[in-house]
């Protein structure tokens, strides 16, 4: 570990910085001012496309290819220039538009003087909202299809596989901590995969809006200068051509209401795979999973015997900073007073650590998924142990053929205390029922008792 890692004040810096590395270049600060130029390159493009701004020529393919290097092969030396010249102008957006000023200037002197014509058109009646809610549209979308999707995509195989895997491999329930009605491994885990995947789904498809209109959303600036254009169709053509879902209506800022539904989004898959962790580390109490021994790896610093379900745990305590963040992202971010306050952008620049923490998560349980075998031996005692969960089956049945108060007998018969084999099957055998649904009673355990259990992890 690097003095700068170990100097980090964030984890996601230091402890864990190896696992985030895929999310840097998207939320750092590099990220941001290279989003930010890809904007400002971009808008500038479609201006010098636009037939009503005749100051301004369609670019040739050289200036084209140019323009768009500039962004796309932004380094962080450039980016260090960026910072260099916030020093001066205290804004950092400015600074951005001043470093492709530079560089343009340095282009027309030696090879492409046409660029030297559009100096003036860099930054064209944008506010700074204009260039940021767009980049950060572009960054939330890249950490979501380019990051987050594929990671979540491959946590439900893990989990769809594991389903099938035990399918058919009984075990007992327990609702509200107590003995109840049999299901298998796999139904239960199928159980997450459906609500990952329903969440996953309402993830992929949220819009990413983006709006280009000026100081307070009104085109005032662009009318003043150019009242023939029509900058309504320009703006959308513009937010579109960047694969963003157009923003018409906005004060000075885009209302971030897209950014509250993706962080929701976010916070409801954290959420069930912390529901997911949690009873991960039940079953592994009770014994229904082993964890696989890694050589030289401590469980305890006292105590030798230990194997502690550590993945699981990292996981859930990530996943719940995450939501924290995730939480007031969607709270704070659409609440901005009259057409503009800057509280806004001190949080935005927050998302990438909500997200990190996130993808900590995801890193922690797939590797704990990896270590867990199933105990099959320890499943069925506890099956054989709790015979009383039979009781649903038979006042069922006892339902279906009309005999008199089934419930309240086998209340009497099993609640509040155990019951054997021997005596569930005695009390079978003494019920006036026809014999095939008697012998269908007594054939029955609890290891068979699990319904459609089986087919429904196997069809997930």
């Amino acid at each position: 570990m690097s003095d700068a890692q170990l100097l980090a004040l964030s984890p996601l810096d230091g402890r864990y910085a190896g696992k985030v590395d895929a999310l840097r270049p998207i939320f750092s600060e590099y990220g941001l001012i290279k989003a930010r130029a890809t904007v400002e390159v971009e808008w500038l493009l479609a201006l010098a496309n636009e037939p009503g701004i005749v100051e301004l020529k369609p670019f040739t393919p050289a200036a084209i290819a140019r323009l768009r290097a500039l962004a796309e092969h932004l380094s962080t030396a450039d980016a260090a220039r960026v910072k260099e010249i916030e020093r001066t102008t205290n804004h950092d957006v400015k600074a951005v538009e001043y470093l492709i000023k530079e560089r343009l200037k340095d282009d027309a002197a030696h090879t492409l003087p046409e660029l030297g014509l559009a100096l003036e058109f860099v930054h064209f009646a944008c506010t700074s909202e204009d260039i940021n809610n767009l980049s950060y549209a572009l960054m939330l979308r890249a950490g979501r299809d380019g990051v987050m999707l594929p990671r979540l995509d491959a946590l439900i195989a893990t989990l769809r596989t594991m389903a099938h895997e035990h399918a058919a491999l009984p075990m007992l329930s327990r609702t509200h901590g107590q003995t109840a009605s049999p299901t298998t491994v796999g139904k239960e885990i199928a159980n997450v995969v459906a609500r990952l995947q329903r969440q996953r789904e309402v993830l992929a498809a949220l819009p990413m809006p983006g709006k280009i209109n000026g100081a307070v959303g009104n085109y005032n600036a662009h009318l003043a200068a150019y009242p023939d254009v029509d900058w309504t169709a320009l703006s959308r053509r513009f937010v579109e051509s960047l694969g963003l879902t157009w923003q018409p209506y906005t004060t000075q800022i885009e209302p971030h209401d897209g950014i509250a539904e993706l962080c929701d989004a976010m916070k409801r898959i954290d959420t069930i795979l912390v529901d997911l962790c949690r009873d991960v580390w039940g079953y592994i109490s009770l014994g229904y999973f082993k964890q696989a021994v890694k050589a030289g790896e401590v469980g305890s610093s006292t105590m030798p015997h230990k194997v502690n379900p550590i993945d699981f745990e990292n996981a859930e305590g990530n996943f719940g900073i995450a939501n924290a963040l995730f939480e007031h992202f969607a709270a704070k971010l659409p609440v901005s007073r009259w057409q503009r306050d800057l509280t806004d952008s001190t949080v935005l620049r927050a998302l990438g650590t909500a997200f990190g923490h996130a993808l900590v998560g995801f890193d922690a349980l797939a590797r704990g998924l990896g270590k867990l075998s199933a105990n099959p031996q320890r499943l069925a005692d506890d099956l054989d142990a709790a015979w009383e969960v039979l009781a649903e089956a038979v006042q069922t049945v006892m339902r279906r053929h009309g005999l008199p108060n089934p419930y309240e007998q086998l209340k009497a018969l099993t609640r509040g205390q155990g019951i054997d084999e021997a005596a569930m099957q005695a009390f079978i055998a003494g019920l006036d029922l026809p014999r095939d649904a008697k012998q269908r009673l007594l054939a029955m355990t609890p290891a068979t008792y699990t319904g459609l259990a089986e087919r429904l992890a196997r069809e997930i």
